[in-house]
């Protein structure tokens, strides 16, 4: 996490779900993004194979039976959910704490940040921008409660709960 900028860093939170960050400040200065959720535009066959494919690690999909209910739900999931949390993220792109170092901003990369295909500004104006607390680290103190959860308002992918 402590650069170079623009690559990834993959941890894994409470022993079972990697999470996916963007390294942002120089080499020597460890900060990240938190990549909580990500619109599914493109490949959503090959996410819910990974997904799946993440699911059966699981010991509880581990059986027949598992990996059925595992289906079952992943099939009822909507399109635009297969990615709408921080370990749904990493789970829909295949993504383990292997992927650490892979630069995201190089065009040749298996994995990579894009700028939207469908739009031609890719810019998300500043009033639709909803700011909050971050979500799933009480346990940070005063940390926890610092405004660095960015969102789209209203968009049916973010993660739950939506930012104020």
């Amino acid at each position: 996490m402590a650069g170079p900028p623009g690559v990834a860093y993959v941890y894994l939170v409470y022993g079972m779900y990697d999470c996916l960050n963007v390294v942002s400040e120089p080499v020597g200065e460890p900060s990240a993004v938190l990549i909580r959720a990500v619109e599914p535009l493109v490949g959503i066959d090959r996410m819910r194979t990974d997904r799946l494919g993440v699911a059966r690690r699981r010991r509880a999909a581990r059986t027949d039976a598992g990996t059925q209910v595992a289906r079952n739900r992943l099939d009822a999931t909507p399109d635009r959910r297969l990615a709408s949390g921080p370990g749904l993220v990493a789970a829909a792109f295949g993504v383990d704490t292997s992927w650490t170092g892979i630069d995201l901003c190089d065009p040749a990369s298996p994995l990579r940040l894009e700028r939207d295909p469908n739009d031609p500004t890719d810019v998300v104006a500043l009033d639709q921008v909803v700011v909050g607390s971050r979500v799933g680290v009480a346990y940070a103190g005063e940390w926890a409660a610092r405004p660095w959860r960015f969102a789209i308002a209203g968009h049916p992918s973010v993660s739950r709960p939506n930012p104020a």
